[in-house]
């Protein structure tokens, strides 16, 4: 038997259960000599009350005969200077008892939420991979360690990673799992069925669905993963398997030590839930794209590849010979089982190659590392936030207030200029670096320092807004952000793209947890504190570029817009570009130092040169719009054209104002003439040359039953297609939210499966190239509108 005494490696899962001793913490981790399970025994749970309550407490506890089995006094005050005292217990269980009957008193506790697996590793400063010393056993693939010594590591181990992908019936009955290595010869699909010949897909053949599920967990036990992908994986292919094996009554045991896969519903939506797979993580790869911040029209797996990789499904609506996709696999299954076995690989074959993309797995591992969230954890700033300030508040003195301690009250956007509507030559655009981080980072915007900061003279503080101050030494949201900032610039200068994203990411949601209602850490005077300080940055920003000689012609949150009118070329603009950039730097520079004895954290960049800029007007008005614009960026390679907030980006328009737009933007930035263009393009949409342009793609966010008052176009044509599915015996595809394609016809909005009724081509004429049309014409040589335009010329097509 193999001892060793000390090992590293990456959490993948962690697990807390009461025990007749305590309660008992149990993690695996991955190391360079294989995955080992750590066991934390004699553990506890606690919570804070104010010391003030504590008699109170006592006589609550001793009239229900409720037994705790500590209370110590802390060196510790809550944010209102109120001494507590921590009350522990041996269980779980005993601990929400305790709590729940002082809150049904009235008497007010603190960090019973945090769980006390999660607590353990924040308070040691472990953040995704962990140093184990202790005596160390190896039990055939695995090591196992009781209560080690344990403190924080980096990660180098190799991760094992599995794509899986099911197929099953409409009554979802297993048909087959596809699973990919790296090693694509060692790829398979296990699947029910007499065996067939194969050359292009290793198929194991099992008899019946019982077979199917052992073979997977033979499977699982020979490969030993460490990483499972997949698409919707957790809440469809993961839920699936476990509630299969529950009908077989199976022990489906898929994770190390011979441990069961287990999926619970969550309370208030029973189609999501979570998973425990003990040695495993299961990585979501629409998750793990919206973690990262990667958005696209629609997540679906096809979507996603074919805007990836221009390759997707090799089954699609296309190809199929039923609209219904589970009527489509029931049938491959049943006369080609062939066909639907590379249909599954290839499904798996593509979340692989999403994820290696998108490098998901480096940027989940680079985020728990940075954050100590699980990989597996969705979103979570908040939680992100108390794992790395929790831990500095506490050695500071004092404990997290609770959610509601302080009102909840609606803090100022970020600065949004009313813009200079028109078509104009050479806009040069300069960005603030990291905006929001950096106001944090200069005025020593925390928590803790505004709570010091509101207790010292204010002479010695730094004024925030709303009756905010803070302190200029005791703080620690400053300092962490100042660990990331260094921390990215490593990363850039290792060409170390995940973690340079992960960074990023957690260093812009810190202003947007401090404004949410949802963190403890809540107080519109400490997020009034950055946006408001965002306003007089850029609205002093902009004052300076004109004392300049130059125009800004808009303004958003930390970028502006400068028009360079009588620029010429590239050279000079971007000449321009870099004096502005050093001037307003310097500005800040000297001001910071002057005003309020502070260096200056604050950063613009000369971003982007536009040769050809477009700012439209709002719709029925002669105010300029926000947040939308198109144009022809310049650089030394080429030009191209960026739209923002226009039809053309926009997912619920259709392809036809996509296409429109992007084509008169060229000619109109080329400086052509664009009447012959659009007068082109209705008589085209009228001759019906342009029908596969004209579907819409919409998202159905709720039930279809919950559209009640207001029914917009998408919900009536998937009302009619379920109709209709009713009718011919199909099963319902739009009742649980999901998307719709349709189109607009004389008769209303029909789904695109079920068009029965002519196309409404004046729909499509006023409401998707009228605006698009009206919105550049008025500054154009032609001067004039699109009705106007249109009723003019279209008597001679």
């Amino acid at each position: 038997m193999e001892n060793i005494t000390q090992l590293e490696g990456l959490i993948l899962s962690r697990q807390q259960r009461d025990t007749a001793i305590g309660i008992e913490l149990i993690f695996w981790i991955k190391t360079e000599q294989g995955p080992c399970q750590i066991v934390l025994t004699g553990q506890r749970a606690v919570f804070l009350i104010k010391q003030d309550d504590l008699q109170e407490t006592q006589d609550i506890f001793s009239a229900k005969g409720l037994v705790f089995d500590e209370l110590r006094l802390l060196p510790l005050m809550t944010f209102g200077q109120q001494k507590v005292v921590a009350i522990y217990s041996q269980s779980l269980k005993s601990s929400r008892r305790l709590e729940h009957a002082l809150t049904d008193h009235g008497i007010a506790i603190f960090e019973a939420d945090i769980k006390v697996i999660d607590r353990y590793l924040m308070e040691r400063f472990i953040f995704g991979s962990v140093k184990v010393t202790g005596e160390i056993i190896k039990h055939g693939a695995y090591y196992t360690c009781h209560n080690p010594k344990i403190s924080p590591a980096k990660n180098s181990a190799s991760l094992v990673t599995v794509s899986l992908d099911i197929e099953c019936s409409p009554e979802q009955v297993l048909y087959s799992i596809g699973l990919t290595l790296p090693d694509e010869s060692q790829s398979c699909v296990i699947m029910v069925g007499e065996p067939q010949p194969c050359d292009n897909v290793n198929i194991l053949w099992v008899k019946d669905e019982l077979s199917l599920l052992l073979a997977l967990q033979k499977w699982f036990q020979q490969h030993d993963p460490d990483i499972i992908i997949g698409w919707a994986v957790v809440n469809f292919d993961m839920r699936l398997l476990a509630e299969r094996a529950k009908y077989h009554h199976l022990k489906l045991c898929l994770g190390r030590d011979n441990q069961a896969l287990q999926w619970y519903a969550h309370q208030d939506n029973s189609g999501q839930g979570s998973l425990k797979l003990a040695g495993r993580v299961v990585l979501d790869g629409i998750e793990q794209l919206k973690n990262s911040s990667r958005h696209f029209e629609s997540y679906s797996l096809e979507s996603v590849s074919q805007s990836l990789f221009s390759e997707g499904k090799l089954i699609t609506e296309e190809n199929s010979k039923f609209v219904d996709k589970g009527l489509e696999i029931k049938y491959q299954y049943e006369h080609t089982p062939l066909k639907l076995a590379a249909y599954n690989l290839q499904d798996c074959l593509l979340v692989a190659r999403i994820f290696e993309h998108a490098q998901l797995i480096e940027y989940a591992i680079q985020r728990a590392e940075l954050t100590g969230l699980a990989l597996d954890r969705r979103g979570a700033s908040v939680a992100a936030f108390t794992n790395l300030y929790l831990p500095l508040l506490h050695r500071s003195g004092y404990i997290a207030p609770n959610i509601g301690d302080v009102e909840a009250q609606h803090s100022p956007g970020g600065f949004v200029m009313d813009s200079k509507p028109g078509l104009y030559d050479w806009v040069l655009v300069l960005d603030f670096k990291s905006l929001y981080p950096s106001i944090i980072r200069t005025f020593k915007i925390d928590p803790l320092g505004m709570i010091e900061g509101l207790k010292e003279p204010e002479t010695q503080s730094i004024a925030g807004f709303r009756g905010a101050r803070f302190s200029r030494t005791e703080h620690h949201l400053p300092n962490i952000l100042d660990g990331l900032s260094l921390a990215r610039e490593s990363a850039k200068k290792a060409n170390n793209q995940p973690f340079q994203h992960a960074i990023k990411i957690i260093m812009n949601s810190m202003y947007g947890v401090l404004g949410s209602a949802g963190c403890r850490f809540h107080d519109t005077r400490l997020a009034s504190s950055i946006t408001l300080r965002g306003h007089q940055i850029m609205i002093e920003t902009g004052e300076f570029i004109e004392k300049l000689g130059y125009q800004v012609i808009y303004g958003d949150t930390d970028s502006t817009f400068v028009w360079l009118e009588g620029c010429q070329k590239l050279g000079d603009a971007n000449e321009i570009g870099k004096m502005l950039e050093q001037r307003i730097n310097l500005h800040w520079q000297q001001k910071l130092a002057e005003e309020f004895q502070l260096p200056s954290l604050l950063e613009i960049e000369y971003e982007t040169c536009f040769s050809q800029f477009f700012m439209p007007t709002l719709r029925g008005s002669e105010s300029g719009s926000k947040k939308r614009y198109a144009g022809l960026k310049t650089t030394e390679q080429g030009n191209e054209i960026i739209f923002k907030g226009l039809e053309s980006v926009r997912s619920d328009w259709t392809e036809l104002a996509r296409l429109f737009q992007e084509t008169l933007f060229e000619k109109v930035f080329a400086k052509q003439s664009v009447t012959q263009f659009i007068i082109e393009t209705v008589s085209q949409l009228k001759a019906g040359q342009l029908d596969t342009q004209l579907v819409y793609h919409k998202r159905l966010r709720r039930r279809l039953d919950a559209y009640v008052k207001n029914v917009p176009p998408q919900v009536r044509a998937a009302r009619f297609a379920d109709a209709q599915n009713i009718k011919l015996g199909r099963p319902l595809r739009y009742q649980r939210q999901g998307r719709i394609a349709y189109l607009i016809t004389i008769n209303g909005p029909e789904p695109i499966e079920y068009v029965s009724s002519s196309i409404d081509y004046q729909h499509y004429i006023d409401k998707q190239l009228k605006p698009i049309a009206d919105a550049i014409l008025p500054f154009l040589p032609e001067g004039d509108n699109f009705d106007s335009l249109v009723s003019q010329q279209m008597p001679l097509f």
